[in-house]
């Protein structure tokens, strides 16, 4: 448990998420108290939402799906109805938690908040925690420390809400092995197949069928206009090739700030654990600080025999098959208590006396230490010259800005006078069309609207500079253009006969497959081809959903038993049950484990949306949908 909480890997990719996005959870006192002023989306429990923190989200979930998804992230994808509805739903959501969590008056000591910081990966160097890179993390964020650690310590109070939620959940053996038995339950199946292109022969098209579906599917045969371009593109990366850091500037840096390459002094220690919370009965306190006393004697006597104490004793599950060995740490990763009696003790080998911590009672016995140390000059110039080149970059590229934008838009009949300027290749595209599926920037919907807009068509003029992210001004000039067109039909005739004669095959498929299976449920005999029977399970591999529907909602009281379904790409697959096997799980089973904890996040979450369904009655939630519907044009 102790050794646990230094390497919370949930808390962690929280707070990772804290320092890099916009903060999701706010203060309840922040919050307009009136929805009087005709810019709010919604109102939870007489809390605004105004225009501005909805837009400020849906920009953060736009730069979470393109970080994600990369060349494939579509900006479309979140100009829906249905994206904006999700996440002014997901802010409705937190505000809800938020307003529960300060009527419960929650309370987050300052050791939980220290502890969490220092737990945080983009706070450390060299896997520990290092003050001078908190420092500089805050302050590229623009955020001071008393600000960070006050929305810190409210989102920890929001995990304790969630948490109990979770806590809550109870999941039985007997469930767990229920549904371990029809997990990987077996099946032996056997399948006939009832192929589209069996009946392709049977099938007869009208004379004018083609020409019918041609007039009423037009749109389905349009070529979108499509340009062949020219672009130039200026970014943080492309002025950071262009400069030079000389080693003077990074010695300088390496020499006016030594403390962010100290490395403090490290402590090795082993702990033998005996728990007991700090809310827990005088008896149970009492009881535990005798039992580490005991142990504290024995060790005394027979100092060598701390591993093997620490195996017999400590309930610190992540050390004791260790020995108790925590490993180096330094300052600040353990909790108060803990760490000053350690670094207390002044040699190796050296045993503590009974400390007491929120966890319990410690021994500890110190097994290493490594000296404050700074690292070398040589060991870190790299990481300096490119840290001073991307600050420089930065701030050139926001000098060089606006001197691209008026260049491209001054010299509007070519990209040259911009390259030349900047320094700046000039790159061609393939073929792109406007439907926004070209690999990036020609993927960002705002960069494809200059490009197909009459002046750069018609006009031939470069496109204004579009700030497509990610540090990336692009301006393009259309090289070649393809105007919209309608393929003739005598071009696809062909294509939309053999069209319509599988769609009419996999009909046919289908309602004699259909048949099939009706007269097998009722006892006739069908002249099918049966295959030889094989084993199914529900978490094979590359099974079809619909397949693995059929196959096991299929009934197992009387087998044969037999079900059907459509076979993905056409065509029609009838099953024939024949034998049904369901295991029993032994006590040891990692697989039962496994299940447990799958369903009890199922139950979780059901406890989670049943929880904020509860809050949404206690708290009155009223969504402006006229609001909502006009903030896509903001």
């Amino acid at each position: 448990m102790f050794d646990a909480v230094r390497n919370n890997k949930k808390i962690v990719q929280v707070f990772l998420l804290l320092i890099t996005l916009p903060f999701a959870f706010w203060g309840v006192d922040s919050y307009v108290k009136n929805m009087g002023s005709g810019n709010e989306l919604a109102s939870v429990g007489g809390t605004a939402i105004q225009q501005g923190e909805f837009q400020q989200a849906m920009r953060d979930q736009q730069e979470r799906l393109r970080s994600a998804m990369g060349t494939n992230f579509n900006p479309a994808m979140m100009e829906t109805a249905e994206a904006r509805r999700a996440v002014l739903e997901n802010l409705i959501n937190q505000r809800l938690l938020s307003l529960d969590a300060a009527k419960m008056r929650l309370a987050v000591s300052d050791e939980r908040v220290r502890e969490t910081i220092a737990s945080v990966q983009a706070f450390q160097e060299n896997g520990h925690f290092s003050q001078p890179r908190y420092d500089a993390v805050l302050k590229a964020q623009g955020m001071s420390h008393p600000v960070f650690e006050s929305r810190l310590r409210h989102d920890l109070a929001l995990q304790q809400v969630l948490g109990a939620v979770a806590e809550g959940v109870m999941v039985s053996r007997a469930s767990s092995e229920q549904v371990y038995s029809v997990q990987f339950e077996e099946r032996m199946v056997s399948d006939a197949r009832l192929a589209a292109s069996q009946y392709v022969g049977t099938v007869k098209l009208a004379d004018d069928a083609a020409k019918k579906f041609y007039d009423a599917n037009r749109k389905q045969f349009e070529l979108p206009a499509q340009v062949r371009a020219e672009y130039v593109v200026l970014s943080k990366d492309a002025v950071a090739e262009q400069l030079t850091v000389s080693d003077a500037d990074v010695r300088k840096e390496y020499d006016a700030h030594p403390e962010r390459f100290r490395e403090g002094e490290e402590r090795r220690a082993s702990h033998i654990l005996i728990q007991a919370d700090k809310s827990a009965g005088d008896t149970v306190i009492k009881a535990a600080r005798e039992k580490a006393e005991a142990v504290l004697k024995q060790l005394k006597a027979n100092p060598a025999d701390f591993a093997k104490l620490a195996k017999e004793n400590s309930q610190d599950p992540g050390s004791a098959e260790k020995g108790g060995d925590l490993g180096f740490f330094p300052r600040g990763a353990m909790v108060k208590a803990f760490e000053d009696a350690a670094f207390a003790l002044t040699k190796e080998g050296e045993i503590s006396g009974v400390v007491q911590s929120d966890f319990g009672f410690h021994i500890i016995k110190l097994t290493g230490v490594k000296a404050e140390k700074v690292r070398p000059f040589d060991a870190v110039k790299n990481d300096i010259a490119a840290e001073l080149k991307r600050a420089d970059a930065a701030k050139k590229y926001a000098e060089l800005v606006d001197g691209f934008t008026n260049t491209v838009y001054e010299q509007s009949d070519s990209l040259k006078p911009a390259a030349e300027k900047f320094k700046l290749p000039v790159k061609t595209t393939d073929w792109v069309a406007r439907d926004g599926k070209a690999p990036a920037p020609f993927n960002n919907e705002k960069l494809l609207a200059e490009l197909f807009s009459d002046d750069a068509v018609k006009n031939k003029r470069n496109t204004n500079a579009v700030d497509v992210g990610n540090g990336m001004l692009v301006s393009a000039r259309i090289a070649e253009y393809k105007p919209a067109t309608v393929r003739p039909f005598e071009e696809v005739k062909a294509a939309i006969e053999l069209g319509l004669t599988n769609e009419e095959a996999v009909q046919l498929a289908e309602k004699d497959g259909e048949a099939k299976l009706a007269k097998l449920a009722k006892g006739e005999s069908v002249d099918l081809h049966w295959s030889e029977a094989r084993a199914m399970h529900r978490s094979d591999q590359g099974l079809p959903p619909q397949i693995a529907r059929a196959v096991f909602r299929a009934s197992s009281e009387k087998l044969p038993s037999y079900a059907g379904a459509k076979i993905p790409g056409g065509g029609y697959i009838l099953f024939r049950i024949e034998k049904v096997s369901r295991p029993t799980a032994s006590q040891d089973d990692p697989k039962l484990n496994a299940i447990k904890q799958q369903y009890a996040r199922v139950l979780a979450e059901q406890d989670f949306a049943a929880y904020i369904a509860t809050l949404r009655k206690r708290y009155d939630v009223k969504v402006n949908e006229a609001a909502l519907e006009g903030s896509k044009d903001k």
